[in-house]
């Protein structure tokens, strides 16, 4: 079972740090109230894939701070600097989380 996990680890490795790199490119564009219809969807779409993937192998914190990037991405509101600041912290807590696991 280990080792099958470890195998579908390695798989969806490449697939989640992608999705990270698209909450990083959401950030500038979400605090400055640039970003697009389309990139908020990818942007939420991608942070919602991610919060059940890193739940699925055992990292929790991976998932509640994937669920935060996906309300944020998704709200429409005045606070878009903040939450742009916030979704940047989350991605690079992300990779952290994804990295540290072997």
């Amino acid at each position: 079972m280990a080792e099958a996990l470890a195998r579908m680890w390695s798989q969806f490795l490449p697939q989640m740090y992608g999705r990270v790199a698209v909450l990083e490119t959401a950030a500038r564009p979400l605090a400055d109230g640039t970003l697009t219809d389309t990139e908020r969807e990818e942007a939420t779409g991608a942070a919602h894939k991610l919060a059940g993937i890193l739940g699925s192998f055992g990292l929790p914190e991976g998932t509640n701070l994937a669920r935060e990037a996906e309300t944020l991405c998704g709200c429409k509101s005045d606070a878009a600097p903040a939450a742009g600041a916030r979704i940047a912290e989350i991605a690079a807590l992300l990779r952290n989380e994804i990295g540290s696991r072997k």
